[in-house]
């Protein structure tokens, strides 16, 4: 008696099948279409033979190959399993590199914004961009060393800086911070401080908050991203220094007097020893 053979895709009885003309996704059991949308005939990337590759890009015409440099920049390779694992941590990665490359040129700059409060010990997860300041009479300079590097500068409308892109980042080169132009004596206040570290110049917590408060507007008065920077430098923050440079504009000072009703300073002509308008703690909260 001659028993017909069944072909290899048929099921048997009370066997699932698996459809033919699908890859299987390793470790899942289940099929998957190739990458061009059309089935793929065994389990290996691009219809080779041998298990899919689990995670990661596949390399085509809209990415660069894998261990080639990025659109960003140099060292910068093309697959998703090489960029930072979150936004913080890109626009870190985005900041150290855009220092180094101004080291190493010798262009006089300091770390402003966000990431400058960050390195003063501010905890807020960073959320925007990189911003540095650099003298006037050096933008074009600074612009000409990072496209050296690689990475895209171009000028925006607004006429008092320049961006950048780095690891995907936007980065800011400002040299005008608030209608005034970014000075030597401005860039020699700063603090040589470690970010993720890479040690580079900060802007000083004082000329950092002054900046901050003169940008306020009644067009931007969002005083939620300035308080936590305001609290948790306050020990290290020449108030009156503060109140003497911007204190008489509205917005500025409605600021300073939220932060007396929350008595995160004291008031205005009660200020403590020590160059400070941080109020006197109680005796059980003193270190």
């Amino acid at each position: 008696m001659t028993v017909a053979e069944e072909p290899e895709n048929t099921p048997r009885a009370g066997q699932r099948g698996k459809p033919s003309g699908l890859r299987l996704a390793a470790g899942s059991g289940e099929p998957r279409p190739g990458r061009d949308g059309t089935p793929g005939e065994t389990g290996g990337p691009d219809g080779a033979d041998g298990p899919a590759v689990p995670g990661g890009p596949v390399d085509g015409p809209d990415r660069p190959p894998r261990g080639q440099d990025g659109p960003y920049g140099p060292g910068e390779p093309g697959g998703y399993e090489a960029l930072p694992p979150d936004r913080m941590q890109a626009i870190l990665e985005a900041t150290k590199q855009v220092a180094a490359l101004l080291k190493a040129d010798g262009h006089p700059f300091a770390l402003a914004g966000g990431v400058a409060a960050y390195a003063h010990g501010n905890m807020a997860r960073l959320q925007h961009d990189a911003d540095f300041c650099i003298l006037p009479e050096d933008a074009g300079a600074v612009a000409d060393t990072l496209r050296e590097a690689g990475l895209p500068v171009y000028t925006p409308p607004e006429d008092w800086l320049l961006k950048a892109r780095c690891r995907g980042q936007d980065v800011d080169l400002i040299f005008e911070l608030t209608r005034r132009p970014v000075t030597r004596e401005l860039l020699g206040r700063a603090e040589i401080l470690p970010v993720d570290s890479v040690h580079m110049p900060v802007l000083s917590p004082t000329d950092l908050l002054i900046g901050l408060l003169n940008a306020f507007s009644e067009h931007h008065c969002d005083f939620s991203g300035v308080l936590p920077i305001a609290r948790t430098l306050r020990e290290k923050i020449d108030w009156s220094r503060v109140r003497r440079e911007c204190g008489a504009a509205p917005m500025p000072g409605a600021f300073l007097h939220l932060l007396e009703r929350l008595e995160v300073i004291a008031p205005q002509g009660t200020a403590r020893t020590g160059g400070t308008d941080a109020p006197e703690r109680p005796e059980g909260d003193r270190a």
